[in-house]
């Protein structure tokens, strides 16, 4: 079921990689803000509680979407290239089994302990 899961995670990635194609941004500016949703982490600074909600809320597929989606709408290149960034990105953690974390410290996620 694994397999399963990251292949379809990595399906998911191949669309925002699509997404990211139709938008006019050279590419390097996807290869600078890919790793851009993990500054999230430095929500840990302030306790396990605060950072597991900056970083699920910077993970979370909704907000991703609601991002591109509002983007679309307002025609606002740029917040749909928040959208898609926060949307490949969240895909690549699950490939990795990096899930939505718990109150409980950062290697406790809904795929799972980190490291185990």
């Amino acid at each position: 079921m694994k397999t399963l899961i990251k292949l379809e995670e990595l399906a998911l990635f191949g669309l925002a990689i699509y997404l990211f194609s139709v938008l006019n941004y050279e590419w390097w500016w996807f290869l600078v803000l890919i790793l851009a949703p993990d500054l999230s982490m430095l929500g840990y600074v302030f306790g396990n509680k605060a950072g597991a909600w900056s970083y699920n809320f910077f993970h979370h597929t909704a907000v991703a979407i609601v991002c591109y989606i509002v983007g679309l709408f307002i025609r606002n290149e740029t917040l749909q290239l928040i959208g898609v960034i926060l949307f490949a990105h969240s895909r690549m953690d699950r490939m990795f089994g990096y899930g939505l974390k718990y109150e409980k410290g950062f290697k406790f996620t809904h795929l799972g302990e980190i490291g185990k």
